[in-house]
């Protein structure tokens, strides 16, 4: 097939920064992109060549978005899997699959997957309701501290609380929950491993998070992980096992716990371009955008080496701030060594919106998260 300056069309469901990103390639590229977003402010609408509005959730909005296009991707978990089902049924194809989709949408779900295919993952009790977890400790099945997790619709750090005592869970939705037991890790890892429709597939490098401690949103994502050799060895393997296991088609993100004893446990994972990718734009020889479109058109994959040391800084809405938004210093940040920053035209910020992020890359990563350190106390995303 003709992707290329043709009359094939690309749908995306859902017009966050992640599509938007994508959209620099579909450019590029000059594929026809069609995308679909509840909201008529989002940040895809400028770049795409059809943008609609409708409900990812809503069967008759997807099936019907499906319909018009001839591959189906999304940049997001919450989507009717019963309406991306039944476009496979008819031959439109999807890309990651509705199968691939609906295991991971649900945490619990997706973790039962873990010990199904024997990866390594932290210990976990499924419970039907949140109200069921007091009693369970006081029964002596469930030992504090844990972890909570919603099993559905959480993002960005909702959805999940560390729970010490029985008066945390005080104020958590009673919903179909995960309680999970808290891993003492080293570090916070990720792998991209990236999949086309023929089954080849690669690996990105393996980077390290820095993470928030109130808001629980990575806050830094360091290109190459600052880490020993046996580790990376022993993440890229465990990744491409997760990528075997799903047989999924495009990106998935493979989030990691790198324990004390230097054990690798899967966290969780997306099937979709991710925040742990970002400074694939600037730092890498094939973005992991460019990757994911490559990947689901079934083309050959690009190149995953770095050529460049390279972090992500995230630019969030800061406390206290709500309403229109204002880049603080974003000018003063632009002088500075290997700096390049990314908005992603969310008009209204409020505290720890994902606002944008800034990708610094220099040859030696330490010099290079010196500068994200100074990036970060340096611009501020505030409201007028």
């Amino acid at each position: 097939m003709n992707f290329f300056s043709s009359e094939f069309k690309l749908g995306i469901l859902g017009g966050g920064q992640l599509g938007k990103m994508l959209l620099y390639t579909t450019r590029k590229f000059d594929i026809y992109t069609k995308v679909m977003d509840a909201s008529a402010e989002a940040p895809c609408k400028i770049a795409c060549n059809e943008f609609q509005l409708g409900d990812l959730m809503d069967y008759d909005a997807v099936y019907n978005f499906g319909k018009q296009v001839d591959v189906l991707t999304f940049e997001i978990e919450n989507v009717n899997t019963h309406a991306l089902e039944d476009l496979e049924k008819e031959g439109v194809k999807v890309y990651p699959s509705s199968k691939t989709l609906r295991t991971i949408q649900n945490k619990a779900t997706q973790k039962l997957f873990y010990k199904d295919h024997n990866i390594p993952t932290a210990d976990f009790t499924r419970f039907a309701y949140t109200s069921e977890i007091k009693e369970a400790i006081n029964n002596g099945g469930l030992q504090l501290p844990f972890v909570w997790k919603s099993a559905q619709f959480g993002y960005d750090g909702n959805g999940v609380k560390v729970v010490r005592k029985i008066e945390d869970l005080t104020g958590l939705p009673n919903v179909e929950c995960i309680a999970e037991a808290m891993i003492p890790f080293k570090n916070e890892l990720a792998v991209i491993v990236a999949r086309n429709v023929d089954g080849d597939v690669k690996t990105y490098p393996v980077v390290e998070m820095e993470f928030h401690p109130e808001a629980n949103q990575v806050e830094y994502v360091i290109c190459p992980a600052r880490i020993d050799e046996h580790v990376v060895i022993k993440a890229q393997q465990v990744a491409l096992d997760v990528s075997k296991a799903f047989k999924h088609v495009g990106l998935l993100a493979v989030e990691m716990f790198q324990t004390q004893t230097d054990d690798i446990l899967v966290n969780e994972v997306a099937p979709r371009p991710h925040n742990s990718g970002h400074q694939t734009i600037e730092a890498s020889y094939t973005s992991q955008f460019e990757q994911h479109l490559r990947a689901i058109l079934n083309l050959p994959l690009g190149q995953t080496d770095s050529k460049v040391g390279g972090i992500m800084v995230n630019l969030v809405g800061a406390e206290g701030h709500t309403g229109h938004v204002v880049y603080e210093n974003i000018a003063d940040i632009m002088k500075l060594e290997g700096v390049t920053p990314h908005i992603y035209g969310k008009k209204q910020t409020r505290p720890f919106r994902k606002m944008g992020h800034v990708t610094i890359v220099h040859k030696d990563i330490s010099e290079a998260r010196r500068i994200a350190e100074e990036v970060k106390k340096t611009i501020k995303v505030i409201s007028k």
